[in-house]
């Protein structure tokens, strides 16, 4: 169903519409000025727009560590990049942070990437990080680094709305564990990201905010529900930013938007003060540029929390470490499971996939064709949506049936779907979960990776979004289910431009083998994660 007009009036400024964006080419949209006079979103600040304008619109170099370049050229670096250069000197927080926030006023009308935009406590912070920058007390690579968050994860003092007018004005008074990993690791958040309402979707055109639109193609959806935060790093609105993914809601929009997406194995990041949609099949991972940046953010978060059951005590790799020493890592076995991952797909998806393969064949010591996986029931009566549909519904019951005016017309149907389940046919199902976790963990006898495509079509019109199952997330979703890691990298462009996406994923706990070869993969495609604007 399309957004109801009523909450998107509420909360949108005009010109940000439906058809924003229609009819422009990627390139007219984030060329300087494209979108200069369109006006922000209503609500869409952290601050008054007064002070946001006024501060965002300072010169990047007024710190006098820009070392000369303009706005766009440092918002379009690489974490990594950005991070070598703050340690070195030669980079500003304050200047790089000015300009993310520039290419947010300017760009995000057009996109609706942002839900909140918190200029002046950026600028705060980024002016904290360039202290401690000169005083030689850095924190780490992501030591005054622009980053957003995906607007379903708690942040103290900032308004969380998980895209719903349910929860347009609630605000938080203690921030999600992730968000204190990254504060700690010295990371400036310049909002908060759109999303699917409630994370509950994979085309971000249901929000009460607003759809939000592909940087490649404006009338095409960015895929979700994660899609906020990876228009965000696709358009260079800042250099890395969190999302969630319970079925492929991190590696459905990177696909869509090129970018790096990464789904951490089950239990190596905590979700405590992230608003739930599945308790089971609930993860937060990054999308970044470069997978050397991934690597980066997941040092950050990643971890034991005593105090969220879901995590697991195990050892954090240093994944920086291990990227640095590619050319000497042993080359992993590669498996293809072919069923159902290959079945059915778009024929320029189907020859993009199969040139990265022959071009990744290499950097495997092996390939294991035809890898068979267990099912992981990924249709409308099958395991995942048994499990998840339940969980949703023990959340959201009290608001759904006393509230449901607040909901978006297809977050409230979904729900409700799942009010009469009984008890055992959610406790079989649950049962069903844990030993499809155990029993995929033989396919890795033979194997130490999976390839497949990250999606079997280019991204859908958004005009084509409200039909029954828009987005078909069978490749992505059992990965959810199985609790593995899973990677998107970008791996060729259809006719039209739009970005495809490769997927990769490891046996539980494998982060390292998973970030290094795809290292390894991504620089053998050659392709850049984010398009030149």
């Amino acid at each position: 169903m399309k957004p109801d007009p009523l909450s998107r009036r509420r909360f949108l400024a005009a010109g940000v519409g439906a058809a924003a964006g229609v009819g422009l080419t990627r390139g007219a949209l984030l060329a300087p000025g494209a979108a200069g006079a369109a006006a922000a979103p209503a609500g869409a600040t952290g601050a008054s727009s007064g002070s946001r304008s006024a501060s965002a619109s300072e010169s990047p170099s007024a710190s006098g560590s820009g070392s000369g370049a303009s706005g766009d050229d440092l918002a379009r670096l690489t974490l990594r990049s950005a991070a070598d250069r703050i340690r070195g000197g030669a980079l500003s927080p304050v200047a790089l942070t000015q300009a993310c926030l520039a290419r947010i006023e300017r760009l995000n009308p057009s996109l609706n990437a942002f839900i909140t935009v918190t200029a002046d406590q950026a600028l705060a912070t980024a002016r904290e990080r360039e202290a401690e920058q000169k005083a030689g007390k850095l924190r780490g690579p992501l030591h005054g680094i622009p980053m957003a968050l995906k607007d379903n994860i708690d942040t103290a003092g900032v308004r969380t709305t998980g895209a719903s007018a349910l929860f347009a004005d609630r605000i938080p008074g203690e921030s999600a564990e992730v968000v204190r990993r990254l504060v700690e690791a010295g990371a400036v958040f310049v909002g908060k990201t759109n999303l699917q309402e409630f994370a509950y979707g994979t085309t971000c055109t249901v929000s009460a905010f607003g759809p939000i639109h592909n940087p490649w193609a404006p009338d095409r959806i960015a895929g979700g529900s994660s899609g906020g935060s990876a228009v965000a790093v696709a358009a260079d609105l800042c250099l890395a930013a969190l999302g969630t993914d319970t079925a492929g809601s991190v590696r459905i929009p990177a696909a869509f938007c090129g970018v790096v997406g990464l789904k951490p194995t089950y239990g190596r990041v905590s979700n405590r003060g992230v608003i739930p949609l599945s308790w089971t099949h609930d993860h937060v991972g990054p999308l970044t540029k470069s997978v050397e940046d991934a690597a980066l953010v997941l040092q950050a978060i990643a971890g034991y929390d005593p105090a969220d059951p879901t995590t697991r005590e195990r050892p954090v790799d240093d994944y920086a470490a291990v990227l640095a020493k590619i050319a000497r890592a042993a080359k992993p076995r590669l498996g293809i499971p072919r069923r159902p991952f290959f079945d059915e797909l778009d024929p320029e998806v189907g020859a993009s996939v199969a040139a990265a393969i022959e071009r990744i064949r290499p950097l495997a010591a092996e390939v294991v064709d035809d890898v068979a996986l267990p099912p992981a029931g990924f249709r409308s009566s099958g395991l995942y949506v048994r499990v998840r549909g339940p969980e949703a519904f023990a959340y959201h019951a009290r608001w759904v049936q006393e509230t449901p005016g607040k909901y978006q017309d297809a977050t409230r149907a979904a729900l409700l779907k799942f009010a009469d389940t009984r008890a055992d046919d959610y406790a079989r199902a649950r049962r069903d979960v844990d030993l499809l976790r155990r029993d995929v963990l033989a396919a890795f006898a033979r194997v130490d990776l999976l390839v497949t495509p990250t999606m079997p079509v280019p991204p859908i019109l958004i005009a084509d979004s409200d039909r029954e199952n828009p987005v078909d997330w069978r490749n992505t979703g059992p990965f959810s289910t199985y609790g593995l890691p899973a990677i998107s990298i970008p791996c060729g462009r259809t006719s039209a431009g739009l970005p495809i996406g490769l997927q990769l994923a490891a046996a539980s706990f494998d982060e390292a083998r998973l970030l290094s070869f795809a290292a390894a993969c991504e620089r053998a495609l050659g392709l850049r994660a984010v398009p030149l604007a």
